[in-house]
């Protein structure tokens, strides 16, 4: 029995022995694994040692890595086959990049078995498929074209383009070279000056002051492709001049409310530029691009709209050229909508700013729109009441004059609004309670502030009135009464849609206001609109020519040294408001707007 159970003890070590020395299996995949998981964790000397080529690996390993920007990597052994003493391996590749990208893909790899195990032959198609030798890859971003700015009618207003930045680089030359340097600017810009007046001069003497001693290049000039060109021989290659190209949008037409679009461009800067693409390439030791990899196109900018209206800016500003001597302007806004279809300048104007905006002037007569709603709004007249216009009233030891002393006599409001009488006007204003006039301008717009993106502006000021003298002057726009262009722009587009709309500028950019206001009740609006409608039939404006049904209201603001003229309205879905600054009678007004609204009849289909 002893004999049995020794025998089975030494049959059972035996057995034990065969397991303890099974060796285990000799496969590709941990080897794999290893490398992989190496590289995740930017190892690249301990990937290096699994292969058979360790410099190689560790340079094309570090190259692709920085090339990719990688923030970082996985990888996941699929299956391996294995003949005799070579296994090819597939795997899995996932690639993290900047701004949440990711590039995953299938690869392979073959291995060979040596004494000390499995190692990876390398190549630097183990990172990528068909990856070549001395290649690496790159992660390269893809530029989307910028998007253009359009006007309101479609046209492109801004666009892509090239800037050229003029510098004087005091530390590439000596003294006197600096002297020549600044003597060429100033004649190359003098030359560019000649053909555009809105490229300032450059005095040579306070340029070459200035760069004297300065150790850093100065920038002078900021031309378009346009103004530069024809004097690019000039300074090209000349001693201490230095011209740098700089992308920009480029303003397609240099007088296309050229102020106003300067402001356009800087807020849209961002918007234009559109979603970058990228792509991973193949490349060689000095970077250049063999094959791309993969790709994902870049997502380019809708093209970005403003409201101004390329056949009505032209319009407004061929109107107002008609008195370029002078300080003219003119802003028209679309009702309906609040866009803004126009802000027009001379250069007379434009000297004193964005006045057509924001300038703050004596209304004159055309304040009375604003009277008018008043007295129907809290005196119960309507346009046929019968009111006195005599050649002039005591009010409040205010002695108020119409235009050269004429009397109308007692005659209905539209009369007394068409003719324009001061004294009836004064005479609704001094009866309201204070206040009440200045509540209705801000029915129309007039004392609101506006927070429009691109746009400077003001609309006016109408005092409290509790002084009887400061009710009577504001009834005719006088006094007190201050607006700009654009405040009486949108009282005629109150008016015109029965509320004061928003004004806007930039499509996606809203506009705030600094309060909420009721508008005017419908019934004011409509007795409103009959008065303004006689003005052009049988009133101070009916000398027009222009087509279509015209509602306005003249007026002559007087201050000290001579009159405003201006002229307000709406034709259509198009209200306006023209000022010449000391232009006299209210009928240089009525003449450019006549002028503007007869081009627009010429150029496009009158709007109704």
């Amino acid at each position: 029995m002893k004999t049995v159970v020794s025998v089975l003890s030494v049959a059972a070590l035996a057995g034990l022995g065969l397991v303890a020395c099974t060796p285990k299996p000799d496969l590709p995949q941990p080897v794999v694994q290893e490398f992989l998981d190496a590289v995740a964790a930017k190892d690249f000397q301990a990937a290096a040692e699994l292969t058979d080529s360790r410099s190689a690996a560790l340079a094309d390993l570090t190259a692709s890595y920085e090339g990719l920007q990688a923030d970082g990597f996985s990888g996941e052994v699929d299956k391996a086959t294995i003949s005799g003493d070579n296994a090819t391996a597939e795997y899995s590749m996932k690639w993290s990049f900047p701004r949440q990208r990711v590039w995953d893909y299938d690869n392979s790899m073959m291995l060979s078995r040596t004494p000390k195990g499995w190692v990876i032959r390398w190549q630097p198609s183990v990172l990528y498929p068909g990856l070549g030798a001395n290649q690496h890859m790159e992660l390269r971003a893809i530029t989307p074209p910028k998007a253009g700015v359009l006007s309101a009618d479609g046209a492109e207003i801004l666009a892509p383009g090239t800037y050229y930045r003029i510098l004087i680089d005091p530390a590439a030359t000596n003294s006197a070279a600096v002297r020549a340097a600044a003597a060429r600017i100033a004649t190359a810009i003098q030359q560019v000056h000649a053909a555009d007046d809105r490229v300032g001069l450059v005095d040579a003497k306070k340029l070459m002051d200035q760069a004297n001693g300065a150790s850093y290049p100065i920038s002078v000039a900021m031309l378009t492709e346009a103004q530069y060109l024809p004097i690019k021989e000039q300074l090209q290659d000349f001693p201490g001049i230095r011209v740098n190209p700089e992308a920009g949008m480029i303003n397609t037409d240099p007088s296309f409310a050229p102020e106003i679009m300067s402001r356009v461009e800087n807020i849209v800067h961002d918007e234009v530029e559109g979603a970058k693409g990228w792509q991973v390439i193949a490349a060689n030791n000095n970077g250049a691009q063999l094959e791309v990899l993969t790709r994902h196109d870049p997502q380019p900018a809708p093209a970005i709209r403003v409201s101004l209206d390329k056949n009505v800016q032209d319009a407004a500003q061929k109107a107002v050229d008609l008195r370029r001597e002078m300080k003219a302007m003119m802003v028209v806004i679309k009702p309906s909508t609040g866009d803004i279809m126009a802000v027009a300048q001379t250069p007379a104007a434009d000297g004193d700013g964005d006045v057509a905006m924001s300038g703050q002037y004596p209304p004159g007569s055309t304040f009375k729109m604003i009277t008018a709603t008043a007295g129907v709004e809290h005196q119960d007249l309507s346009n046929q009441s019968i009111v006195p216009c005599p050649g002039t009233m005591d009010i409040g030891h205010r002695i108020v004059t119409n235009y050269n002393g004429f009397s109308k006599g007692n005659v209905p409001l539209q009369s007394a609004f068409a003719a324009s009488c001061n004294t009836t006007f004064a005479d609704i204003s001094s009866k309201l309670e204070p206040g009440q006039l200045q509540a209705t301008a801000k029915q129309f717009g007039v004392g609101l502030d506006y927070d429009i993106p691109g746009i400077n502006s003001m609309t006016g000021s109408v005092p409290q009135g509790e002084e009887l003298v400061d009710r009577t002057e504001a009834g005719f726009g006088q006094g007190k009464d201050l607006a700009s262009p654009f405040g009486m722009a949108l009282a005629a587009a109150t008016a015109a849609a029965g509320h004061t709309p928003t004004p806007t500028l930039i499509s996606g950019h809203t506009t705030t206001v600094s309060e909420k206001v009721d508008p005017p009740s419908a019934h004011a609006i409509e007795e409103l609109r009959a008065m303004m409608r006689a003005v052009v039939t049988s009133g101070t404006a009916r000398g027009m020519q222009a087509q279509g049904e015209i509602f306005g209201k003249t007026g002559e603001a007087e201050i000290s040294g001579g009159s405003h003229a201006w002229f307000v309205g709406y034709r259509g879905d198009m209200a306006f408001a023209t000022l010449i600054v000391l232009g006299g009678g209210s009928e240089s007004a009525v003449a450019i707007t006549d002028h503007f609204l007869r081009t627009l009849d010429e150029n496009t289909t009158p709007v109704e």
